[in-house]
């Protein structure tokens, strides 16, 4: 049958329960404050839920894709900010799970998974956003190290994190760029890493996202990820894995909208009834719940081709992530409007809501690159 097994729906509920009662009630403060959600972060490595696809052998629990997203879509349903402690976790570890050694999953993985650690992934830079072959970040084999020099930017929950996925050029004479590029496992007590400073933010706010910069900062020859030059190979193939979850977060940011403005509209009176009454509010109701609804099945179904290898993988992957960051956009735009005046002040939540999906659009491959992803799917057949 076509529709999520019990033990998903068992999740769901679970997370919806936590994040109910653990970090809901912090969403607006941890905004305000611009603070990490610590009190998320807490709930929901008590609850196993901060890393949970990390498989069994590095003591974790190895859940799918789609479990995966549920809990990402759950938690972004009451803070996105929170939401990314689960999401980037999976985003700096996916290329370890890819293409790292036995001995290097062993070394960072269980850390990650118990939540001791967490891990963060930096492949931009100033000048190489959408364009990654551009990297200017350096790293060069010196006897049993490697030594990294160069900046990256936009690392979500930098500063907060342990270990960091971390792209450079290892061969910069090479024929293609791409393949002069590999990757590497950086901890944050690493001699020469270090952090900047907060970057301010339209939304996410609890999310720390900050530059990290490499000063002759000198690593163990063995925390590269594969073999070099495979690195930006490893990084765009964790981006189809990861994509589905920023389609998840953002599903779950549009879902936490919709449920607020319902409220709102049943309670609040004009005309002498409930908003909700008027043909045209119910118009609109009804267009950002069908669209949440084809969302959900995006995410899900695109999820679940990663998880099986689906040659289509990719174009899903992006697709999704598109879509229903685009639909986050549009709802959350339409439930500031919904609550009118009200819903432009901060006294509710549909202002940070929309602020927050804004990124959706941006990160992990901004939306119009997904359509050239996507596009080149197609003309390749």
């Amino acid at each position: 049958m076509y529709q999520l097994s019990e033990e998903h729906e068992e999740l769901r509920a679970a997370v919806r329960a936590l994040a109910e009662k653990e970090i809901a009630p912090h969403a607006a403060e941890v905004d305000e404050q611009e603070r990490y959600p610590v009190e998320a972060a807490r709930a929901l490595t008590a609850a196993g839920f901060n890393a949970l696809h990390i498989p069994e052998a590095y003591s974790g629990q190895g859940a799918d894709a789609v479990a995966a997203c549920l809990v990402i879509e759950e938690v972004a349903r009451v803070d996105a900010s929170a939401s990314l402690i689960p999401a980037v976790n999976k985003l700096g570890t996916q290329p370890i799970l890819l293409s790292a050694s036995e001995e290097l999953k062993k070394q960072v993985l269980p850390s990650i998974a118990t939540g001791e650690a967490s891990a963060s992934y930096a492949l931009s830079e100033r000048e190489a956003g959408s364009d990654t072959a551009a990297m200017r970040t350096r790293a060069a084999r010196d006897g049993e190290h490697w030594v990294l020099n160069g900046t990256k930017c936009w690392i979500t929950n930098a500063g907060e994190s342990s270990w960091y996925t971390v792209m450079a050029v290892t061969d910069p004479k090479a024929e293609k760029k791409a393949r002069g590029i590999s990757a590497f496992v950086v901890h944050a007590d690493d001699p020469g890493f270090s952090v900047g400073p907060k970057e301010r933010k339209l939304g996410i706010k609890g999310s720390p996202t900050r530059e990290i910069y490499f000063e002759d900062c000198t690593i163990p020859a063995d925390r590269i990820i594969g073999e070099p030059g495979t690195g930006l190979k490893t990084a765009l193939a964790t981006l189809d894995h990861t994509r589905p979850t920023i389609g998840a977060q953002a599903l779950g940011i549009a879902q936490g909208a919709l449920d607020a403005t319902v409220d709102y509209v049943k309670e609040r009176q004009q005309f002498g009834q409930a908003v909700g009454q008027f043909q045209g509010v119910q118009f609109m109701l009804a267009d950002m719940a069908m669209k949440i609804e084809a969302a959900r099945h995006m995410v899900y179904a695109s999820a679940a081709a990663t998880e099986r290898g689906d040659k289509r993988a990719g174009f899903l992957a992006s697709a999704a992530k598109t879509y229903a960051s685009d639909v986050a956009m549009e709802v959350t735009t339409d439930a500031v409007q919904l609550f009118g005046g009200a819903g432009y002040t901060r006294d509710f939540p549909v202002e940070r809501m929309m602020r927050d999906a804004k990124i959706t659009q941006i990160y992990e491959g901004t939306n119009q690159i997904q359509r050239m992803v996507m596009a080149r799917h197609l003309l390749k057949g």
